[in-house]
């Protein structure tokens, strides 16, 4: 049962990770352009992973995408490269997680197949959460660096180097700052990597024990040779022995003959 628990509670979580590091690398503020030291505060860009954009205080939004892949820093281009293998990984995961639900009957398939499944979906998981933090991390720093080497008097960085993206160079290169989407990005992965954890934690509640098993086998041969210790005979014919008694119910072993004696 707790294992189930687990494994539900972890089906869960990574399922809401899963859904918040998709929405981090679809939107499109991961930098915003801090107006620290602004006069017109009105007009804002802000960009992300696939757009650069110009918003207003009236709430109307321009936004252009990057035309073209050559021109963009690798790292940007690693960032993009992270957050989509994150996505595949995280969504293989949860749809063998769904397969893999103890409280899910799917025909007759037995528990350490389940289990099996549930390990593999729980390795995805935490891939992905990897994957998802690396990215947003990546990006934060290349943030962190436009910040601390960008100023309005220099303009010698954009927020990607070299002068800005959207056409804004010398005195009037913006600096940016973090987004939201990182702060979504970051949560996303986070509750992505736990809820993996849990579901490597469940495997091995639902694993069979197998240990139980062998201990009932070992004690039937001990019980049928000490048997045979008090009637050598025991072999030679068939007969059945009580192997033990339940209220009402008395259980009988049948002992073949073995050619041993």
């Amino acid at each position: 049962m707790a294992a189930s628990m687990i494994q539900l509670i972890g089906f869960m979580l990574s399922a809401l990770g899963q859904f918040l590091i998709s929405a981090a690398t679809a939107m499109d503020m991961w930098g915003l352009q801090d107006r620290s030291f602004t006069v017109v505060t009105n007009v804002f860009t802000y960009s992300g992973l696939w757009n650069t954009c110009v918003g207003t205080s009236s709430g109307t939004t321009q936004c252009r995408p990057y035309f073209t892949i050559l021109g963009l820093p690798a790292l940007l281009q690693a960032v993009r490269a992270l957050m989509i293998v994150g996505i595949v990984l995280g969504a293989i995961g949860c749809l063998i997680a769904i397969f893999a639900l103890k409280c899910l009957k799917m025909g007759n398939m037995e528990d350490n197949v389940k289990a099996t499944m549930t390990l593999a979906a729980g390795i995805m998981l935490l891939l992905a959460g990897v994957c998802g933090i690396a990215g947003v991390s990546a990006f934060a720093n290349l943030i962190v660096q436009s910040f601390r080497f960008t100023t309005y008097a220099d303009g010698g960085f954009g927020m990607y180097g070299g002068g800005g993206i959207g056409g804004l160079t010398g005195s009037l290169t913006p600096r940016y700052t973090f987004g939201p989407a990182l702060f979504v990005g970051w949560i996303g992965g986070a509750i992505l990597f736990i809820g993996g954890i849990m579901m490597c934690l469940a495997c091995r509640g639902m694993a069979p024990d197998t240990k139980q098993r062998y201990s009932l086998g070992v004690f039937v041969f001990a019980y049928i040779m000490q048997s045979c210790k008090c009637s050598p005979g025991c072999f030679q014919n068939n007969t059945q022995r009580p192997l033990y008694s339940s209220p009402g119910h008395t259980h009988f072993l049948q002992v073949h003959s073995l050619g041993l004696l």
